[in-house]
């Protein structure tokens, strides 16, 4: 079953250190005896947080990312363990591990929880050991560099690199992959965006790929397809009019419907990449073949493994 019923998203130590350390305390101090002074250390302050939430806002679990490149104070409560909490705040910090160009990941994986990191990809290395009186495992997982785009290959007019911090260089990004195409898009969205995709200048664009010629192609996988006020959306009404050349899929399978980012790839090379769908912040470039055939080879495998939007089908009646 598709977990529906919780969110996870970044976190800073500033700002949510008390929801943070309610978590910690209960999972690691109370309920496996950790000594306090063994929980807490100075590498807070300055690490990545995720945090996830229950439907109501409740906060039931976190973990973090290091500057020295480690995850670790991985907590759920209780209550909902068993749930995919776990997996999903793991890919999610996995992505913004990638994202800051992190090329290895170690964790200090307590042993009875081996099974839960070796399917994410990592793998033990070492001879077991004891911190704060539990049994730990030495694990790594190794982070694909982005490809850096060969600058000399193409003309430099050809060759920009693109990088988002608002909404308005988001969408600017976006424009520019779609504008590379020839004749095929291929997005993966976790929701409609309107800020991004119900623009006029992205409607327009993507009309010109779908007009190009009889074999365009613009292919979607969105997550949750009925949000953003779905049925007044312009991206619809587009593919209302070009159905020949638009084709929408949900993912289904759980590891996919956890995966955090969003990204846009042309079939000139061409791609957009934002780590975290929840905010603006990405990177890219419009002749980058190496990411960008890394990240169509993602697309085509959950593509592959999903199904026909209902929704989607539903709002073009």
């Amino acid at each position: 079953m598709i977990p529906t019923d919780f969110i996870v998203e970044p976190a800073t130590w500033p700002a949510d250190m008390t929801e943070l350390r309610a978590i910690r305390n209960e999972v690691f101090v109370i309920e496996q005896a950790v000594p306090e002074e063994d929980e807490w250390d100075d590498l807070d302050e300055g690490s990545q947080h995720v945090i996830a939430r229950s439907a109501e806002g409740r906060p039931i679990g976190t973990g973090r990312l290091t500057p020295k490149g480690t995850i670790g104070r991985m907590a759920v409560l209780r209550d909902w363990r068993g749930r995919g909490v776990g997996e999903a705040m793991l890919r999610v910090l996995l992505e913004i591990a990638r994202a800051r160009h992190f090329r290895e990941i170690v964790i200090h994986a307590q042993s009875h929880a081996l099974a839960f990191y070796e399917r994410a990809g990592f793998e033990a290395y070492g001879e077991e050991f004891v911190e704060c009186g539990i049994r730990h495992q030495h694990m790594r997982i190794a982070i694909p560099a982005a490809e850096v785009p060969k600058r000399a290959a193409v003309p430099a007019q050809d060759d920009t690199l693109l990088e988002s911090v608002d909404r308005e260089s988001a969408r600017a990004a976006v424009l520019a992959v779609i504008a590379t195409a020839r004749r095929d898009v291929s997005i993966y969205m976790r929701e409609l965006e309107a800020d991004i995709y119900d623009h006029a200048d992205v409607i327009e664009a993507l009309k010109q790929v779908a007009i190009s010629g009889p074999e365009a192609s613009i292919r979607i996988l969105i997550q949750e397809p009925a949000g953003a006020r779905a049925d007044a959306h312009r991206l619809v009404a587009l593919s209302q009019r070009l159905t020949s050349c638009f084709a929408f899929r949900s993912p289904v399978e759980e590891i996919d419907r956890q995966y955090a980012g969003c990204f846009v790839v042309s079939d000139r090379g061409a791609w957009f990449e934002r780590s975290l769908a929840s905010r603006f912040d990405g990177e890219g470039s419009t002749h980058g073949p190496g990411r960008r055939a890394q990240l169509q080879d993602m697309f085509n495998a959950i593509w592959e493994r999903s199904e026909e939007s209902a929704e989607m089908r539903r709002l073009e009646i």
